[in-house]
Parts: structure tokens; sequence; C-alpha cells
């Protein structure tokens, strides 16, 4: 690892880009402008704080997230391909896929005239992601870090036969108090509820409160949310491009106390709601194709 935090040294901008190697080996890249700072790991291009100028953090991240090569990171932005969820066919793969888990390159960071900073990070199938995986493609994560945070998530099919994937930018937002949100530019919407045996259900004409574990599949749904936290006095938009699902998931207390990398009282202030394509909005690429899906996620 410090081989690799080395070379994205290259990439570094006098005070904006900084490239440093955390004591368990993580490669990460801090952005410090007068604009916002964030934090991201090429450990699975990962997201891991956003805060604008004088506000609070914008993304939930557990104090109980593992920082290791090969884990997972609990909240941020954790990116899902090519698959959402469990694989199909094979309960024992990983889930959520292997991209937010490897290990990506950092291709270019860029500071515009505005101030703001664009970080263009890849991954590029191997042997490692045939084995579980059998296409070839770049993946390219684009984060644009300015007074909001745009993700690009591109996928090129760079295989001789198509390819069918789903991806998820798996935001974590977050939120002082999970009970008093409502979320709106749901309503109407059809879902799929995880937490009732995968029961299609519609939302009533109201905005979405968060009253008992929350796990709710959107399809179809192309649309901006605005998250109201009303508890922390502010509202969180999240605006999308190339995305037809939307995801809303809160664990609830019993689901967090279970989890490993999630404290027992994180979960009433957090909130994911998640740009993603998944189910029946899976893309398939032809050969040579891309495909790019967006989420921009600022303070309204």
């Amino acid at each position: 690892m410090q081989l690799i935090a080395r070379s994205v040294r290259a990439r570094e901008i006098p005070g904006a880009v900084t490239c440093t190697e955390t004591p368990g080996g993580l490669v990460q890249v801090e952005v410090r402008t007068p604009l916002a700072t964030a934090r991201l790991y090429l450990d699975g291009g990962h997201v891991a704080l956003f805060q604008p100028a004088g506000a609070a953090p914008v993304l939930f991240l557990s104090r109980q997230s593992q920082f290791a090569p090969g884990h997972a990171i609990r909240g941020g932005v954790p990116v899902c391909f090519p698959w959402f969820g469990p694989k199909a066919g094979d309960p024992a793969a990983k889930m959520h896929g292997f991209a937010r888990t490897m290990d990506w390159e950092l291709e270019s960071a860029v500071q515009e005239s505005d101030g703001a900073v664009t970080l263009v990070l890849a991954l590029r199938s191997s042997a490692a992601t045939r084995a579980h995986w059998p296409h070839d493609f770049v993946l390219r994560h684009r984060v644009h870090i300015g007074g909001a945070l745009r993700m690009a998530l591109e996928v090129e099919n760079t295989g001789s036969t198509p390819a069918t994937f789903e991806a998820a930018l798996h935001t974590y937002l977050a939120v002082a108090e999970v009970r008093e949100v409502q979320v709106t530019g749901l309503e109407g919407a059809r879902y799929i509820d995880k937490t009732d045996g995968m029961k299609v259900k519609t939302l009533p004409h109201t905005p979405l409160r968060i009253e008992a574990e929350t796990d709710r599949v959107f399809p179809g749904h192309h649309g901006t949310c605005v998250v109201d936290d009303r508890a922390g006095g502010r509202k969180i938009v999240i605006e999308k491009s190339g995305s037809a699902t939307t995801v809303v998931w809160n664990p609830w207390s019993a689901k967090a106390a279970a989890m490993a990398d999630f404290g027992d009282d994180e979960w009433p202030h957090m909130l994911c709601v998640e740009t993603a394509n998944t189910g029946e909005n899976a893309v398939t690429l032809a050969p040579g194709g891309t495909h790019t899906m967006t989420a921009t996620v600022r303070l309204g």
C-alpha cells in the first residue's frame, strides 16, 4: 500500500488535495477548499466525508466501521457493482458486488476556476473480477466536490459480449433524528418491501416517514428526493440521472445491534437514500457501450 500511496501523491494539489496512508493501510484522499471538505478512500472508490463550508457533515459514517483493506466501509457512499444485495444464484458471494472492497486507481485530480475539485477514480476488470463476473469493463467514479457533492458512476463495456449489471451509489445521509424525518419525492410510488417478504406496495400520496426498519426498493423512480431533517433544521436534496431505482433504508434498532460494524445507538442518525439501477432496472451494455449514473447531494 505504501507504493500505491507514493504513486497517487503525484495527483496532489497544494492547498487542496492531499494523499496519505492510514495506520490501517488504506490510501485516503483529502480535499480541503473554501467550498467544502471531503475524504475518499481508494479502497472501494469510497466517498466517506462531505462537509460544505459552514455546515455539519452531510454523510453519515459509523464509528464502528472497519477501515481495513478488503472490508466495506459502513457509511459515506459505497459503490455497489455489478450486483446489488445478494448475487442471484450465488448466496455466498459478497453483498453488493466486489467494487466496494477492491482497490481503485486515482486517475486524476483537477481544481477548477471556482475552487471546486473533481477527482476521477477507476476500477478495471482483472482476473480477480472475472472470477466473480465474466465481463471486461472499466468503472469510473467522477466525484465533484464543491458547494454540492456530485458523483457520476460510469460503466464501460470493454469486452466482446453484452454485459448486464446492477449498480448503486449507496448514500448514507446524516440526520439528527430519523423518526422526525420526512422524505418527499416518492409520493404514490410503487415499491418492493424487503422487510415484508418482497411484497409490492404503493406509498400514499404523502411524504414518507421512517417509523420502523425500512428497506424499500422503488423501481421506475427517476426523480429527486428531499430529506427534511426537521430535528436537524435542514433539508438534504438528492438529484439523479441515469438511474431508474431509488432505495430507502434504515436498519432500526434490532438489525443495527446485530451488525458488528454499526454502533447500536447510531441508527437514529442516518438514512440511506440510494441512487441505483437494480432488479427490473438492471442495465445491459453492448460491447463498447457506456452508461453513466449520477447523484448530486446538496443542502436545500
